[in-house]
C-alpha cells in the first residue's frame, strides 16, 4: 500500500522545463505548490515589463528630442504618449497567454463535469465472473505560463492605459500642438485659436459618435446607459483609427519590403537620393525665401513701433521666435530712445501682429525642418558615394571622404574597425537586406491573406490564428508571446513609417541625434495613441480572440473586455470590422504597380519614375548639388587644416615673443615711473596701483595688437570691440532678444 501511494503521488506530479525554469506541479506537495503560486501570483513579469518599457521610451525620446532646448511639457506629453503605446504592444502578448491558460482551465472543468463513466473490465482469478470498475477519463493538464498575471489586474491596467492615451490623443496633444503654433500673445487668445484649429479633428470624431448614438437611441431593443455610451465612444475612436489604419497598411505592407530590396541595390539607391536632393533643395530654397520675406515684414514693423509704444511687448515676443542672425540684423542702427508719433506713422493693429506672429512660427519651423532634412540627405548621399568608391578597394579598408558628424560610442573604434566596416558596407549589407526583404514580403503576404480570411472560423484560414492554435495545444507560451509581439511590431512599423514616408505628411519628421522639433514629437505621440489601440484590436481579430468578430463562446482577453460589447453596434462588428480590412488587398496591388505615384506624376507632381525625362533632369541636378556641397565642405576642411598647421608652426613662437615684449615694456615703464618719484615702501596697495597703471595700459595695447594679428572667426557667437571686456558685456535694451524662452510657466511658448 505504501508503494502504490508513492507511485500515485509521483503520477500526479509533472515536471515541466519552460524558459529555463524548472516548475514542479504536484498537488500532494503543499510547500512547493505554495512557493510556485506565490511567485506566479505576484505578477513579476508585468512589473518588469512596465519598468523596461519606460526606460525604452525614455531612451528613444532622448535620441530624437533635445532635453536641454525643448519645453518640459512637450517632452512629458510625448514621453507619456510613447510609453502608453509601447505598453500596449509589449503587454498584450502577456494578456493573450494568460487568456489561453484561463480558457484551458474552463475546458478542463467542463470536460471533468460532463465526462462519461467508462467501464473497465478486469478478470478475476477466483472465478469465471467478470466485474466492471467505473473510472473517469483524465483530461490534459493545464500549465500556467511563466508570465501569468493574476485576475483583476489586467482590466484595471488596460482601463488606465487606454483612457489616458485617448485623452492625450484627442484632447491634450492636439491642443498643445495648436497652442504652441498659435499667433496669439495671451493665454486666452492661444486657447481660442487652438480650439478653432482642432474643430476639424473634434468634428470628425463627434460626427461618428453622434451617428452611432442616434442609431442606438432609435433602436427599439437598446436603452441608453453609461456602459452603452462608453461602448459607443470606444467604437467611434476605433472606427476612425481602423479607417486610417487600413489605408496606411495597404501602402506599408508593400513599400517596407520593397524599400529594403532597393536598399540592396546601391546604384538605384544613390540615383534616388540624387532625385530627393534636387526636390528637397527646391523646397529648402522656397523655405529660405519665405523666411526672408517674413523677416522683412518683421523688420518694418519693429522699426515703426518704438520702445515706448503699447504694442512693443508684442514685437519683443515676435523677435524671440526669429533666428539669431536676423535678430542681430534688425537690432543694428536702431534708436532705442526715439519716441513714436501717432500723427505721422501708421501702426499695425494687434490682429495683424497676431497674423505676423503665426507666419513667423510657420516660416521658422519650415526653415529648420528643411535644413535638418537636407543635412541628413547630404550625409546619406556622401556615404553612398563612399561605398561605391570603396567597393573596388583592394586594401579592404573603408575610407571616408569626410569625417562623420554623427556621435559614436567609445566602443566603435574597437568593434567597428575600418576592416569590419568595409566587409559590412561592401559585401554583407546588400545580402542581409535582400534576405530581410524576402522575409518581410512573406510576412506581408501572410498579413494580407489573414486580413481577407480572418472571419472564417470553420475552417480556420487566417495564418496567424493557425499558428497560435498550434502553439496553444502544446502550451508553448513563449512562442505565443514572441509571435504576437513580432506581428504587432511589424504592423506598427508598416503603419507609422508610412506616415513619415508619404509626401502629404512631410511637414513632420523624426530625426535622430536630438534633431526632431517639438511639433513633430507631439504629432508622433498623437498618432501613436490614435492608431495603436485599433491596430491591436485588429490583431486580436486575426488570431480569433475577439469574440465580437469570431462569434465564439471563448474566454475574452482583458483588453477586449474594456472595449465593450459590440452587440450594441452589430452592424459595425458584423460589417465594417470584417469587410473593410479586405480593402488592403486592392491597396497593396495599387502600391505594387505604383499607380499612385504615376497618377501624381501625370498631374504635375514630381515623382521618382525611372522612364521619365523630368526624373533624369532632377537626378542630374541632384548630383551637381551634392558635388557642390562636397566642394564647399572640402574648402572648409582645407581652411581648418591650414589654420591648425599655422597655429602649430607659429603659435608658440608668437606667444614667446609677445611674452618677452610685454616683460621688457613693463620693466621699462616701471623704471620710468620710479625715476620721477621717491621710492615708497610697498605697504599701501592703492598707492602701488597708481604707479602700475601706465604699464597696464601698455600691456593692454600689446594684447590688442596681438589680437589684430589673429584671423577672424566669423562663426563666433558674440563679437566684442574690446577682447579684454568680452566677459563683462551687458544686455542693451531694445536690441535683439535671446531665442531661449522662459520655462517658468506651463503655458509658455513651446
Amino acid at each position: 500500500m505504501v508503494h502504490s501511494s508513492c507511485i500515485l503521488q509521483y503520477h500526479n506530479c509533472s515536471t515541466v522545463i519552460f524558459a529555463g525554469i524548472l516548475t514542479v506541479e504536484c498537488d500532494s506537495l503543499p510547500g512547493v505548490r505554495a512557493i510556485r503560486e506565490a511567485v506566479r501570483m505576484s505578477g513579476a513579469a508585468l512589473g518588469i515589463e512596465i519598468v523596461v518599457v519606460f526606460f525604452l521610451a525614455l531612451f528613444l525620446l532622448h535620441r530624437y528630442a533635445d532635453f536641454r532646448k525643448q519645453q518640459r511639457m512637450v517632452l512629458f506629453g510625448t514621453l507619456l504618449a510613447w510609453y502608453l503605446c509601447f505598453l500596449i504592444v509589449f503587454i498584450l502578448p502577456l494578456d493573450i497567454s494568460t487568456t489561453i491558460y484561463k480558457q484551458c482551465k474552463i475546458d478542463h472543468e467542463e470536460h471533468a463535469s460532463v465526462s462519461p463513466v467508462t467501464p473497465l473490465l478486469s478478470n478475476q482469478t477466483a472465478g469465471n465472473a467478470t466485474t466492471a470498475t467505473p473510472t473517469k477519463s483524465v483530461p490534459k493538464v493545464c500549465y500556467k505560463p511563466w508570465s501569468y498575471i493574476p485576475d483583476g489586474i489586467m482590466p484595471v491596467f488596460w482601463r488606465v492605459v487606454y483612457w489616458t492615451s485617448q485623452c492625450l490623443t484627442w484632447l491634450l496633444l492636439p491642443f498643445m500642438q495648436s497652442y504652441a503654433r498659435s499667433g496669439g500673445f495671451s493665454i486666452t487668445g492661444k486657447i481660442k485659436t487652438a480650439l478653432i484649429e482642432n474643430a476639424i479633428y473634434y468634428g470628425t470624431y463627434l460626427l461618428i459618435f453622434g451617428s452611432l448614438l442616434i442609431y442606438v437611441a432609435v433602436h427599439p431593443q437598446w436603452h441608453l446607459s453609461w456602459y452603452e455610451l462608453q461602448t459607443i465612444g470606444i467604437t467611434a475612436a476605433n472606427t476612425w483609427g481602423l479607417f486610417l489604419l487600413v489605408l496606411l497598411l495597404g501602402y506599408g505592407l508593400v513599400e517596407i519590403p520593397r524599400s529594403y530590396w532597393n536598399a540592396s541595390r546601391r546604384g538605384h539607391l544613390l540615383i534616388k537620393t540624387y532625385f530627393k536632393a534636387a526636390k528637397l533643395m527646391t523646397e529648402k530654397a522656397d523655405a529660405e525665401e519665405n523666411l526672408e520675406d517674413v523677416m522683412e515684414e518683421v523688420r518694418k514693423v519693429q522699426e515703426s513701433i518704438k520702445y515706448n509704444h503699447p504694442l512693443r511687448k508684442y514685437i519683443d515676443t515676435i523677435l524671440r521666435k526669429c533666428p539669431v542672425e536676423y535678430q542681430e540684423k534688425m537690432g543694428r542702427n536702431m534708436d532705442d530712445y526715439e519716441d513714436f508719433d501717432d500723427k505721422q506713422n501708421t501702426y499695425p493693429s494687434e490682429k495683424n501682429l497676431v497674423k505676423l506672429h503665426k507666419q513667423v512660427i510657420y516660416a521658422v519651423q519650415r526653415h529648420n525642418r528643411t535644413h535638418v532634412q537636407w543635412q541628413i540627405l547630404l550625409q546619406q548621399a556622401m556615404h553612398l558615394e563612399d561605398v561605391a568608391k570603396n567597393e573596388t578597394s583592394s586594401a579592404h579598408q573603408f575610407v571616408h571622404s569626410f569625417p562623420s558628424t554623427e556621435p559614436t560610442s567609445w566602443l566603435s573604434p574597437y568593434l567597428y574597425t575600418p576592416t569590419v566596416e568595409w566587409y559590412w558596407e561592401c559585401l554583407l549589407r546588400q545580402w542581409f537586406y535582400r534576405l530581410l526583404a524576402v522575409v518581410l514580403s512573406l510576412f506581408s503576404v501572410g498579413v494580407v491573406w489573414s486580413e481577407c480570411t480572418f472571419f472564417s472560423i470553420h475552417p480556420v484560414l487566417s495564418l496567424f490564428a493557425v499558428f497560435i492554435q498550434l502553439a496553444e495545444r502544446d502550451y508553448n507560451y513563449l512562442y505565443i508571446e514572441m509571435a504576437c509581439f513580432i506581428t504587432i511590431f511589424f504592423l506598427c512599423t508598416c503603419v507609422y513609417s508610412t506616415v513619415f514616408r508619404i509626401r502629404v505628411f512631410n511637414y513632420y519628421y523624426l530625426a535622430s541625434h536630438h534633431q526632431t522639433d517639438a511639433y513633430s514629437l507631439q504629432f508622433s505621440g498623437m498618432l501613436f495613441c490614435r492608431l495603436t489601440p485599433p491596430l491591436c484590436l485588429n490583431f486580436l481579430g486575426l488570431i480569433h480572440m475577439d469574440s465580437a468578430i469570431s462569434h465564439q463562446l471563448k474566454e475574452q482577453t482583458a483588453y477586449t473586455s474594456i472595449m465593450g460589447s459590440m452587440r450594441v453596434l452589430s452592424f459595425i462588428a458584423n460589417g465594417f470590422y470584417i469587410y473593410y480590412p479586405m480593402l488592403i488587398l486592392l491597396l497593396c496591388i495599387a502600391t505594387y504597380f505604383s499607380l499612385g505615384t504615376r497618377c501624381l506624376n501625370l498631374l504635375g507632381f514630381q515623382q521618382f519614375v525611372g522612364d521619365n525625362e523630368m526624373t533624369s533632369d532632377l537626378i542630374d541636378e541632384g548630383k551637381e548639388l551634392i558635388r557642390r556641397e562636397k566642394r564647399k565642405r572640402q574648402r572648409t576642411e582645407d581652411g581648418e587644416n591650414r589654420r591648425r598647421e599655422w597655429k602649430e608652426r607659429y603659435g608658440n613662437t608668437r606667444e614667446d615673443t609677445a611674452r618677452n615684449r610685454n616683460r621688457n615694456e613693463a620693466a621699462e615703464m616701471t623704471e620710468t615711473n620710479y625715476s620721477d618719484t621717491v621710492p615708497i615702501p610697498n605697504t599701501n596697495p592703492n598707492r602701488q596701483a597708481k604707479y602700475s597703471r601706465t604699464g597696464r595700459g601698455t600691456e593692454r595695447d600689446s594684447i590688442e595688437l596681438l589680437e589684430d594679428a589673429e584671423p577672424l572667426d566669423f562663426n563666433a557667437e558674440t563679437v566684442s570691440d574690446d577682447p579684454l571686456e568680452a566677459d563683462s558685456t551687458r544686455h542693451v535694451p531694445g536690441r535683439y532678444l535671446s531665442m531661449s524662452s522662459s520655462r517658468s510657466r506651463i503655458f509658455d511658448d513651446v
